[in-house]
């Protein structure tokens, strides 16, 4: 679903880069949230083995300036396990 070495942590999130993403698994959702510092988070659904966990991950498009760095990286939560 995602593997890298350089995730960004944010607010105990794990951001990964767009590069280390299996791109084929992720459906875009209607769903967005708004952060007041980041701005707002586009969802995705996760599709796996035919199984889909609605709006899983999300990601920031276009994130506020004090969130530039996370820009297209992807954080996932609701029963997603982030390994170490």
């Amino acid at each position: 679903m995602a593997e890298s070495e350089e995730t960004v942590v944010v607010e105990g999130n794990h951001y990964f880069p767009p590069a280390g993403i299996t791109k084929e698994l992720y459906q875009d959702s209607e769903m967005t949230t708004h952060c007041g510092w980041k701005g707002t988070a586009n969802y995705y659904s996760l599709v796996v083995d035919g199984e889909t966990n609605e709006d899983a991950a999300w990601t920031y498009r276009e994130p506020l300036e004090k969130a530039a760095e996370i820009k297209d990286y992807v954080a996932f939560w609701k029963s997603v396990e982030i390994g170490d």
